[in-house]
């Protein structure tokens, strides 16, 4: 069973978690030109590494960014956004 552990609750088998997407900076909708629009909406970085990602325990309510490396299929650290302490 995979374990993620969320910041506020500890370590939790991952079924109580949902994706919430890669954390990436949203341009600023009343200057960005409508291909960077479309480029934030629509295009991710596929490539294998670190990736920072948004995840929501189910139970509890709580979001959290967890540094995932998908190329080893490993969680490096999970922390409240503005935290960057790792648990």
């Amino acid at each position: 069973m995979k374990i993620l552990t969320c910041p506020v609750n500890g370590p939790r088998p991952v079924s109580e978690f949902a994706y919430g997407g890669e954390v990436r900076e949203m341009p600023d909708p009343d200057r960005a030109t409508d291909d960077e629009w479309a480029d934030y909406v629509f295009n991710r970085n596929g490539n294998p590494g670190v990736k920072k990602e948004w995840w929501h325990h189910l139970a509890s309510g709580v979001w959290f960014i967890a540094e995932r490396d998908t190329l080893k299929d490993e969680i490096r650290r999970t922390y409240l956004h503005g935290r960057e302490s790792a648990r």
